[in-house]
């Protein structure tokens, strides 16, 4: 075993011992992990070298994907450790030294119940075709949603689920399902390519890792349209927000028509956070729109402005605002109000509902 191969296992041995979520290693600085959500430096190690950090980069890379990595300067993948389990990586250049970010993907992938996401999810799995979406910011646990709603339906449906994602993270053991997953770059060119040679596979469920580009988003609501249920991710932070996104994505004479097959297919988003606890660890906070009637009209007329209170108004029919959320847990004792404050998207209102 080479030093850089023995180094990387200690790091990455300490990492899951001390309940990380993440590993930065960059030169100049020692390792650090993300516990909690806090990034802290581990004093054990020294700072790394760009020689540290080149040569631990080479020993996760295969050597195929070794030379994408230098002609492209960063690359996406997935990486198995043999007593550790699996990480998503990225690797990439930043001052002419390599850089490498590793994300721990648990091996058992958790339930609906078990994330503490809200239990109408549920029904989202019994949905035979439309289109849903886990939304938020980067690492608050999205990936770890939809794995567990693709997760349930492989357990009570007799379905055939396609994934497509760059880089495959959770690894799904089919039981009543057949489960095929594709990893962007190794199984098929990209997630356009993939969406548009998906529909002659026979699916019933089609998860996409993410939505990166107008072409695949068109592709998604496209299956969504023609009797599939669609499940996949976006970098936004609320519900009309993600709507917004995509819309303005397209070029203005296209808009109308997917605001159209939007209107249509969309079943609902989940906004999710995950806050420091008062006691440490994180706890889960959400939006969560459900397109009922009133949803599917205001993206036919283009009002997404007036989702937020359509949201705040459907408690009754499962719907969840993000301020409801985060207002609940300050006043439960299980997070800070500054916590609150920082994750909400309208801090008046979060203000105006903890004076209540």
């Amino acid at each position: 075993m080479s030093e850089y191969q023995k180094k990387l296992n200690e790091i990455l041995s300490l990492a899951v011992e001390r309940g990380a979520s993440d590993v930065h290693l960059s030169a100049g600085h020692p390792p650090a992990f993300r516990i909690s959500g806090a990034l802290a430096m581990i004093d054990k190690y020294s700072a790394l070298t760009g020689q540290d950090t080149q040569e631990i980069a080479f020993v996760i890379l295969p050597q195929d994907r070794k030379e994408q990595f230098l002609s492209q300067r960063d690359i996406d993948l997935s990486f198995t450790h043999k007593d550790n389990g699996r990480f998503r990586v990225n690797i990439y250049h930043q001052l002419g030294q390599i850089s490498i970010a590793l994300r721990l993907i648990p091996n058992k992938i958790r339930t609906i119940d078990q994330l503490n996401l809200p239990s109408v999810c549920h029904q989202f799995v019994q949905a035979s075709q439309g289109f849903f979406l886990v939304v938020g910011p980067s690492g608050q646990g999205k990936s770890a949603a939809l794995a567990a709603i693709v997760d349930e339906i492989n357990h009570t449906r007799q379905d055939h689920i396609i994934t497509i994602e760059d880089p495959v993270e959770h690894l799904f053991i089919q039981d009543k399902c057949i489960i095929d997953q594709r990893e962007v770059g190794d199984d098929v060119q990209d997630f356009h390519r993939g969406l548009r040679e998906v529909l002659r596979q026979d699916p019933d469920v089609i998860m996409i890792g993410e939505l990166r580009d107008p072409e695949t988003i068109s592709s998604a609501v496209t299956a969504a349209e023609t009797g599939h249920l669609v499940l996949t991710t976006l970098h936004t932070n609320t519900a009309a927000q993600t709507i917004d996104r995509i819309i303005d994505s397209f070029p203005p004479h296209q808009q109308n028509q997917i605001r159209m097959q939007l209107a249509s297919t969309i079943l609902g988003i989940l906004s999710r956070r995950l806050v420091p606890c008062l006691k440490g660890e994180v706890i889960n906070a959400v939006e969560l729109m459900i397109a009922n009637s009133a949803i599917r009209n205001l993206i036919r007329e283009g009002k997404t402005h007036q989702i937020d209170m359509v949201i705040e108004t459907g408690s009754g029919e499962g719907m969840i605002s993000l301020n409801r959320s985060l207002a609940e847990l300050v006043n439960q004792g299980q997070i800070s109000v500054e916590n609150a404050e920082l994750h909400s998207t309208n801090i008046n209102e979060l203000r105006m509902l903890l004076k209540k």
